[in-house]
């Protein structure tokens, strides 16, 4: 069997999915695909699926007879529609982050798809389908370290643009960590706190930088997260788990040690995008491959609920200092995992 999918948002994460779905997984085929810019969507169908019907927009995706699933690439206040009429649809939806912009409008999908009666919405938090992040938890869950007690992380980049602000660092940035963590140490978190130490020169007026965001979680795991978006050096990505009996780190991204003028290097990635683009290949074909299962297996409508609702107290706490609650609805049972 092969996946018929909408593409719905043809910019350009759009076209490496529309590429990957059509020309580089096994299972998945591209037959439509809509964008606010037709003439955009004609010239992207045309370069990398050639024969797929272009809509005028991404409820006509949704509706196309001929499309089994739906991929949303779109702009993000868009995602609540289009994901709430696939669902309506009956058709399974790949969501990018975010699910929707609002923690209550994520919850109105959650809502969706449990009055629906099947799992159909994925959400693209791709570094849970990162082989570095898969090693770690692996040693997590088979008690390497012991219990997890903190966990210490850092996302660099090496520089911003001015339209940069400081609540971007929590809701497009740091919102990877927050997705990941949470499934990396099996907890959900309880409350979030701020810290922004001394800003480095590089920065402008409306974008602290670094921060730290410290979260605790259920169980008492402390994490502290530092968010450093204009490092200079490169895109960095650490990740420390300490546990009670031992101490467990993210793997460094594969380099050829070199050593050269009396130096000994290795290479630092300068893009997001190399550093994670095996993992957009492997989340897509889990989600192709569960999908003709009828399953969700990758981040749900309700981890994306519970990542917008983090992401709101970290900004809260941003803006006021002070540590603030996370607080959600009661987790339904549709969202239990065996």
């Amino acid at each position: 069997m092969t996946l018929k999918v909408g593409v719905i948002g043809t910019g350009a994460i759009g076209q490496e999915h529309i590429n990957r779905l059509n020309n580089k997984l096994a299972g998945a085929k591209v037959v439509a695909a809509s964008d606010i810019d037709a003439a955009a969507a004609r010239a992207a169908v045309a370069k990398l699926a050639p024969g797929a019907k272009v809509h005028a927009d991404g409820r006509a995706v949704i509706a196309d007879p001929n499309v089994d699933a739906v991929v949303v690439t779109s702009w993000g206040p868009t995602h609540e529609e289009f994901v709430l009429a696939a669902i309506a649809a009956g058709k399974p939806v790949f969501c990018e982050k975010p699910l929707a912009t609002t923690a209550d409008a994520c919850l109105k999908i959650v809502n969706a798809e449990i009055a629906a009666g099947r799992h159909l919405v994925q959400v693209g938090f791709m570094r849970r389908y990162d082989s570095g992040y898969r090693a770690l938890k692996k040693a997590i869950d088979d008690g390497a370290i012991g219990a997890p007690l903190m966990v210490h992380c850092a996302h660099r980049n090496p520089s911003v643009p001015e339209a940069y602000v400081s609540s971007m660092a929590i809701v497009d940035t740091f919102i990877h960590e927050i997705d990941v963590l949470r499934w990396l140490i099996g907890d959900d978190y309880a409350s979030a706190q701020v810290i922004v130490p001394r800003n480095t020169r590089l920065t402008h007026s409306k974008l602290d930088d670094p921060i730290i965001v410290m979260l605790a979680t259920k169980s008492g795991i402390r994490i502290d997260g530092e968010v450093f978006v204009n490092c200079q050096y490169g895109y960095d990505i650490r990740c420390q788990v300490v546990g009670e009996d031992g101490v467990a780190d993210l793997p460094e991204p594969q380099s050829v040690p070199l050593r050269r003028e009396g130096r000994f290097s290795t290479a630092i990635l300068q893009d997001w995008k190399l550093r994670f683009i095996d993992s957009y290949d492997v989340e897509l074909q889990d989600w192709i491959d569960a999908t003709k299962l009828g399953k969700v297996d990758g981040p749900n409508a309700w981890d994306g609920y519970f990542a917008a609702v983090t992401a709101d107290a970290c900004l809260e706490a941003q803006r006021s200092g002070a540590v603030v609650p996370i607080v959600t609805t009661p987790r339904p049972v549709f969202y239990d995992k065996g």
